[in-house]
């Protein structure tokens, strides 16, 4: 596949944009983009409340559609989504780009293996500096907010590793003058007694980072979009359940993952979901569901059971 063409509201930015990387033709509109005979599929890296609309509106032009993350501004828009999906015979799909990194495809094997018993514990963090007040990351009109941006890929984490959904969250936040959230801690709970933590912050150092343990070791791990000499694909395991637990550093390949997840794309549309690295529908629902629980349990101040 080769990239045919760009769109934006803006003539101006879509010819730049497509001069830089020569993409062959440009569009002033998403709908023309839509219309155009020669696009297969499409790439939305709208601003979040958009999603839902421009993934629905590709879908029945008969586009598939990449996503940015996170798929919808709540759940109820990801099934919307999934169902237009469904009804046009399309392939719709939420990106996390560092979930086609080799280094979480060695995160899978490590727990497909069952290296370190029962998961108990699991914590992912996700956190850097955002103070201009004009950046879409703080309007809450445009589905705004830390639990919306910086928290869905810890979310994605805890849910790529548990498989399932939780039963309750917990959170806590602090709130720019906007009303979004700036700094989120949550507790994730499951049905089989595995907890989780997560935090998401505009307000600190970058960070991202997680930590798994089970009944039998633990593993640390960071799980960066584009990895390379500054952010190297490291996982730390420790085997066995005690003070002396032996330890392992595992390096893998570095990648840029935002090439390796359009690659995954395309070997998605060309021989089915098995060949997808990323989210399968059913996750990003649940991960859409429990965004969606964060935030009504920050507002609320109490917990919030979560119904699929």
């Amino acid at each position: 596949m080769a990239v045919e063409a760009v769109a934006s509201r803006d003539h101006a930015r879509a010819e730049a944009f497509a001069q830089s990387l020569g993409v062959p033709r440009i569009h002033s509109s998403y709908e023309a983009l839509l219309a155009d005979a020669q696009v297969d599929a499409v790439y939305i890296p709208l601003p979040n409340n958009l999603h839902a609309q421009w993934a629905i509106l590709a879908a029945e032009a008969g586009k598939h559609v990449l996503c940015e993350k996170p798929l919808a501004a709540n759940a109820e828009e990801a099934r919307n989504i999934f169902a237009a999906a469904k009804a046009h015979d399309v392939a719709v799909v939420e990106g996390y780009p560092y979930r086609a990194q080799p280094q979480t495809r060695k995160l899978r094997e490590i727990l497909t293996a069952q290296t370190l018993g029962k998961v108990r514990l699991i914590q992912a963090s996700f956190g850097f500096l955002l103070a201009d007040m004009e950046n879409i990351r703080m309007k809450p009109e445009l589905a705004g907010g830390a639990i919306m941006d910086a928290g869905s890929y810890p979310v994605s984490f805890v849910r790529l590793v548990t498989g399932t959904l939780p039963t309750r969250v917990h959170a806590m936040s602090r709130w720019s003058s906007s009303g979004v959230d700036l700094t989120t801690l949550g507790t994730l709970e499951f049905a089989d007694g595995t907890m989780a933590q997560i935090s998401c912050s505009f307000t600190t150092a970058r960070h991202r980072h997680a930590f798994i343990a089970g009944d039998q070791g633990s593993l640390t791990t960071s799980y960066y979009n584009d990895t390379g000499p500054l952010f190297p694909p490291i996982i730390e395991v420790r085997y066995g359940p005690g003070w002396d637990a032996r330890r392992e550093v595992i390096e893998t390949s570095a990648m840029n993952g935002f090439l390796a997840e359009a690659e995954s794309f395309c070997d998605l549309l060309n021989d089915g979901p098995a060949a997808w690295t990323g989210a399968t529908p059913e996750e990003s629902v649940d991960i859409a569901l429990v965004l969606d629980a964060l935030a009504a349990s920050a507002r609320r101040g109490a917990p919030v059971e979560i119904r699929s």
